[in-house]
């Protein structure tokens, strides 16, 4: 009689699952990929909110209950879906890998034909794990939005009308630096310096360096460029002048601030662990999606 061999299990056990609300090719990769997990014997999980769209609401979970225990989250979207995933994630340490199923899909690791190949490589583990600077926000207000809260792209501080401008006073490690008065002020990790920091006219970091770069919108002011602080230092503003402000992270609008309300920001102390499958040149993918030529 032939002995048989035991098979190991998988070094993947759990998979958390975050497909794009909306789009039906994410809803598809979905369930091919749950399929192919359970069929491994992994564990699967999807946001409650997100699993009823998808078909998989034998998967969900509420928001809570999702990251504990999780060796990786595949987000299937664009960079969108990302950063909800990283609102999921954050600061549990589970490597977050995106999909993309988007438009420009500047954060993601995967194209959806890449999936299925890749599968049994994410399931024995094969792959690395970068580190991206995390930024923390700490709001004193009387309002909703008093707390803390977490970017991986940036913090934005908004005008609620158009027609109006708003004034910030800004102090830098305590000290009192200048007043802005602007349409708005976006303060950027290096990741989202090619967000809407990057839109707005401030500089490209490369993800490898810790800093904050704090970038005006539309400023009325003699001093209207970026400014990069390094890893230790914190930025905090004062809302002057009597008029509320939005306060936007990672693209959802957390609610409105009130004169004298403050917001601090600075650099966080743990990281966001980011699925790399393959080498990342971080010029080259920036050439590519910016569509640069060679010369």
């Amino acid at each position: 009689m032939t002995e048989m061999q035991e098979t190991q299990p998988p070094v993947t056990r759990a998979v958390g699952l975050v497909p794009h609300r909306d789009r039906p090719i994410a809803h598809a990769l979905a369930q091919q990929l749950t399929a192919g997990l359970v069929e491994n014997g992994v564990e699967v999980r999807v946001p409650a909110a997100l699993a009823p769209a998808a078909g998989l609401d034998a998967y969900a979970v509420d928001p809570e209950h999702f990251a504990p225990g999780l060796d990786l989250v595949i987000s299937l979207g664009g960079d969108g879906t990302m950063l909800s995933a990283v609102q999921l994630v954050y600061p549990a340490p589970v490597p977050l890998m995106g999909v993309n199923v988007g438009i420009l899909g500047y954060l993601s690791e995967l194209e959806p034909d890449e999936l299925e190949p890749w599968l049994p490589r994410l399931l024995a583990g094969e792959f690395e794990v970068s580190e991206r600077m995390m930024l923390a926000i700490d709001v004193e207000s009387a309002g909703s939005v008093r707390g803390s809260w977490y970017a991986l792209n940036e913090a934005v501080i908004d005008k609620l009308r158009s027609g109006h401008l708003i004034y910030l006073d800004v102090s830098i490690n305590g000290s009192a630096f200048t007043s802005y008065a602007a349409d708005g002020l976006i303060v950027a990790t290096p990741t989202g310096s090619t967000a809407y920091s990057f839109s707005a006219g401030g500089p490209i970091v490369s993800p490898d360096l810790r800093c904050i770069v704090l970038t005006p919108i539309s400023p009325h002011m003699l001093f209207d460029r970026s400014l990069v602080l390094s890893e230790h230092e914190e930025v905090s503003f004062v809302v002057s002048n009597g008029r509320n402000v939005a306060l936007t992270i990672d693209g959802r609008e957390l609610g409105e601030l009130c004169s004298g309300d403050q917001v601090r920001c600075r650099v966080a102390k743990e990281p966001l662990r980011l699925v790399s499958v393959r080498p990342r040149d971080f010029h080259q993918i920036l050439k590519t999606k910016f569509s640069l030529p060679d010369r």
